[in-house]
């Protein structure tokens, strides 16, 4: 059976019960702050057209990452979709590559040839970054599978938006991993819009982790604005997981503060309710728990800020000097040469 209800999620909603090491409070907040940094400063060139094409930004789920990084092991693969800058530089991804990337050049993650929605990194066990809506959840599970298959105990993370949660292959991906009891954690970011259209007015399932106790898949919902929250949940299924139990459904709840794209206006929804989100901001919330509990002076503070300024200029001036590819490298890296160096 599922191992939790709707009143005991509840109860894990609201905030972390652990208390953490100094030092992993100020990981969580350089991580925080430099993914939102890249995002302001992305948002920035995109609007002087230094960056092109489609773009989703990470504003506002800062939490998650910083949460699924302290939580997990380097080498646990991770999947997700479009909205994944963030998620790459929490699993590693340099800044500069991934600026460079945005901008379309040789030096770019994926050699300027993915863009903003297309990141990928075997070195750094990151497989994407994936521009079609649920197109992930089969790769998170095949993953999964390939993990099982050669006998390691790592989890593969399968990450998407609650959009996608209305998508076919997620439900068949379940049944399949706890068919098999594949190492795979599913996680849902819930931040309410699906593009414009809220998660009210396209589901008859408002409470998304319960598609997980449909495949009798242990599933709770956490709070994704807290880092701590995100950790914790994300260590328990970790813990399921590795000790062969098959699947784990997290949904975490959080909230984008852009529009879905660049594009996008966010008619859709109240100033009162980005006001009430805003004042729940992650960044900030941290910052201010860090200096009041006196884990951080205001002046460490102000140095972690001027050396994650220092990170994203060196970001931009990479990426704006960097070369753009070579035509002749449009057919490069279709196709996979090497017997599949990514399963070894």
């Amino acid at each position: 059976m599922a191992t939790t209800t709707k009143n005991s999620t509840e109860s894990k909603k609201n905030s972390s019960t652990t208390e953490f090491s100094p030092k992993t409070y100020m990981e969580w907040y350089e991580m925080m702050l430099l993914i939102r940094r890249f995002e302001e400063r992305t948002l920035m060139e995109y609007g002087r057209q230094n960056i092109r094409g489609f773009c989703h930004v990470y504003i506002g789920q800062e939490a998650i990452a910083a949460g699924l990084i302290s939580a997990l092991r380097p080498e646990d693969p991770v999947v997700t979709g479009y909205r994944q800058h963030g998620i790459a530089i929490a699993k590693g991804l340099h800044p500069n590559a991934c600026m460079a990337e945005l901008w379309g050049k040789k030096t770019g993650a994926v050699k300027g040839k993915g863009g903003s929605m297309h990141f990928f990194s075997n070195e750094h066990r990151y497989f994407g970054g994936n521009g079609i809506v649920g197109a992930q959840i089969p790769i998170g599970t095949g993953i999964g599978f390939a993990e099982k298959y050669k006998g390691t105990d790592n989890l593969a993370v399968c990450m998407f938006g609650d959009g996608a949660a209305r998508q076919g292959a997620l439900y068949e991906s379940l049944n399949m991993a706890q068919t098999w009891k594949l190492p795979v954690l599913y996680i849902c970011e819930n931040n309410h819009y699906a593009m414009g259209t809220s998660v009210e007015r396209t589901s008859s399932l408002t409470d998304i982790y319960r598609v997980g106790e449909t495949f009798d898949i242990p599933s709770e919902a956490v709070d994704g604005m807290d880092p701590g929250a995100v950790h914790n949940a994300m260590a328990r299924a970790a813990e399921y997981i590795r000790a062969g139990n098959g699947p784990y459904f997290l949904e975490i709840n959080t909230y984008r503060y852009k529009g879905h794209s660049v594009s996008d206006p966010a008619r859709y929804r109240t100033k009162e309710e980005l006001k009430e989100y805003m004042a729940k901001d992650p960044v900030k919330l941290l910052e201010k728990k860090i200096i009041e509990q006196e884990i951080a002076t205001e002046e460490q503070v102000k140095a972690i800020k001027d050396k994650i300024k220092a990170t994203i200029e060196e970001a931009v001036t990479f990426a704006q000097e960097s070369p753009y590819p070579e035509p002749h490298e449009l057919y490069d890296d279709n196709y996979v040469e090497d017997d599949y160096p990514f399963l070894t």
